[in-house]
């Protein structure tokens, strides 16, 4: 797949408007379910499955042609996928000078101080907020939480070790599995819709982590994107459990990017 340079209102892939777009995937669910990534294998009797054309089935693949992404990433056919924002933005984005942020100069310490929490502790998702200032960070030890530093604190080692608990990168991956084995082992999930049950399960047997070397590249092309003539970055979100890369330019759109291909990204647009 060919990628398009950047231009100001890039939309890639998808065109997302105020409706719905069928965005060409082709994920229609398979009959039977085996073991995966993220299942134990005494889970598979607790799947069930829909029989062929019926509403739930059908219900099933809608789902999954309309999420632009989902909890397992992009799928192999979605490289990068552009969302158009407000044209506002768009318009004037030529018009607005960018300037230093707080971000900006502390970019030097602060990257490889995301890269630890990324690589060596509970930190599965962080996002990077050049005008705000902010850095957010999710974590494995509580997954249902987000918690928003100072940018400032982030470039301070001490900061790191007092809020981010060390843990090997194999063993956060591990540890994953087993808070989505948890989850699938609840009656409550169990009382969710069968379509919604295949879903998840199937997610879990695709589900592949974000590298560490790719986490890695990613960070240390922060600064070139944000140093862009006229089309600079403003914020950006990578996620182990989904595999991606999110930004937001000056501009008015959102680039979701597979990071996998994030290398052959920037040699085509950089």
């Amino acid at each position: 797949m060919n990628f398009i340079k950047l231009s100001y209102g890039m939309v890639i892939i998808a065109n997302i408007s105020n409706t719905t777009v069928d965005i060409g995937l082709n994920l229609r669910p398979p009959k039977t379910v085996n073991n995966g990534i993220l299942m134990n294998s005494n889970e598979n009797k607790n799947i069930t499955h829909p029989a062929e054309n019926t509403v739930d089935e059908n219900i099933e693949e809608l789902i999954l042609q309309e999420s632009i992404v989902s909890a397992a990433g992009l799928n192999s056919e979605q490289v990068l996928i552009g969302i158009k924002g407000d044209p506002s933005l768009r318009e004037s984005a030529p018009l607005r000078k960018r300037y230093n942020s707080k971000v900006d100069s502390l970019f030097e310490q602060l990257e490889p101080n995301l890269e630890d929490i990324m690589l060596n502790r509970g930190i599965y998702r962080i996002f990077v907020g050049f005008n705000s200032g902010e850095i957010r960070t999710n974590s494995v030890f509580d997954p249902l939480r987000q918690e928003i530093h100072d940018a400032e604190k982030i470039a301070n080692k001490d900061y790191i070790n007092r809020h981010f608990p060390p843990i090997d990168y194999s063993d956060k991956i591990s540890l994953m599995r087993e808070l989505y084995a948890t989850l699938r082992s609840s009656e409550h999930y169990k009382k969710i819709p069968s379509y919604w049950q295949n879903i998840l399960n199937r997610r879990s047997q695709q589900w592949r982590p974000l590298e560490p070397e790719n986490i890695t590249k990613v960070l240390s092309a922060v600064a070139t994107l944000r140093n862009i003539e006229g089309y600079y970055l403003r914020n950006i979100t990578v996620c182990i459990v989904q595999g991606i890369v999110r930004m937001q330019f000056n501009c008015d759109g959102t680039q979701i990017i597979d990071a996998h291909n994030f290398k052959h990204f920037l040699e085509e647009n950089i």
